[in-house]
């Protein structure tokens, strides 16, 4: 296991990649700027801008943007505090009961959540995943930081995707995502829960760094994620930003649009082509049934193999197909570690075999 990173802060509560690389986000700290007082509080969290908010106890009453902060409000055990949710998740998307809890959760808005509902929620904490993209991903109208502040709810923000885009370097480890954790666990007052699913998430990916970690960049295979539910008339990119090419880098892989900055960039055929993938990932949605996730796995690998541009490729001739969701792979939570796990074991079965 990889021991967790402080970036240079002593006793800081949470680290992210985006601060340990260089660039700006969020981490949380005792409100005097060291480590938090009795019983964790209070605590101070700074955003992607370095703006920061003083918790002096954990809030009550939460709503979360997406399916990523709800997942990890959950798993951490603070899921019957969340009061709404946009982008909920689909059917089928978290396992078991965790899925069952995620449904008893009011969906505010099947996206972005209207702004009127936000502000009425009668929340007093809002997890937002859209902080750097702009008017909430883009999608709707962002209540300014006066009408959150009248309406007594206060704002924190997922760093492993809010501060990415304007990071300074690549996501390559899942730091940004343990930081989020760590800090909504520092924030809800269950960080020693937090500190159980980081823990696990570093015991995955080192055993996967142990495995194939010493793999030369030039050695390493060529990746293409493949969205397929993003459309197929143009491929959609995952770029460098974007956790999942932290995810395919650990795995011992070579994102082929790792050069692109940002989270996801609309791309041609032609630029797939181009970079000749050695596998591809077959990137579908949960549609929340076995067999119906299993027919679009089928369509998605059926288009590759007879669409002109793509029936050509070695991988596509070879069916060099990996089959793994979109979900636990572009969306930040513990589940991208499973992914690394995952994606390694497909990419290099020789190497974990000899590691028994």
């Amino acid at each position: 296991m990889r021991p967790v990173k402080w970036c240079g802060l002593a006793m800081v509560v949470a680290l992210t990649a985006t601060a340990c690389g260089g660039g700006s986000g969020e981490r949380a700290t005792g409100a005097d700027g060291g480590p938090p007082g009795h019983g964790g509080f209070p605590v101070k969290v700074a955003d992607c801008k370095g703006v920061q908010t003083t918790f002096t106890a954990p809030p009550r009453k939460i709503v979360t943007s997406n399916a990523a902060a709800l997942e990890m409000l959950l798993r951490l055990g603070a899921g019957d505090r969340v009061v709404g949710t946009g982008f909920p998740p689909g059917k089928g998307t978290l396992p078991g009961e965790l899925g069952k809890r995620a449904a008893n959760v009011p969906v505010l808005g099947k996206a972005v959540i209207p702004k009127e509902k936000l502000l009425g929620s009668g929340a007093d904490l809002y997890i937002d995943t859209f902080a750097a993209m702009g008017s909430m991903g883009g999608a709707g109208d962002a209540p300014t930081d006066e009408e959150f502040k009248a309406a007594g709810i206060r704002h924190l923000y997922l760093a492993s995707t809010a501060c990415a885009p304007m990071a300074k370097g690549p996501q390559r480890d899942l730091s940004g995502v343990e930081g989020d954790l760590t800090r909504l666990g520092a924030v809800t007052g269950t960080a020693p829960r937090a500190r159980e699913l980081v823990a696990d998430m570093q015991a995955k990916v080192g055993a996967v760094r142990k495995a194939v970690g010493n793999v030369p960049e030039a050695q390493r295979p060529g990746y293409f994620f493949f969205d397929f539910d993003a459309g197929t008339k143009q491929p959609m990119a995952v770029c460098n930003r974007q956790v999942a090419n932290a995810v395919i880098t650990l795995a011992g892989a070579r994102n082929v649009f790792a050069d692109c900055d940002g989270d996801f960039k609309p791309v041609s055929w032609e630029d797939v082509v181009a970079r000749n993938p050695d596998w591809i990932q077959l990137g579908i949605r949960d549609r929340g049934d076995a067999a119906a996730n299993a027919t679009a796995y089928d369509q998605a690998a059926a288009f590759l193999k007879t669409f002109p541009a793509t029936k050509g490729l070695a991988a596509v001739r070879n069916g060099k197909f990996l089959r793994i969701g979109s979900e636990p792979t572009t969306i930040a939570g513990t589940r991208t570690a499973d992914t690394v796990e995952e994606i390694a074991h497909t990419l290099y079965p020789a190497r974990f075999k000899a590691a028994r």
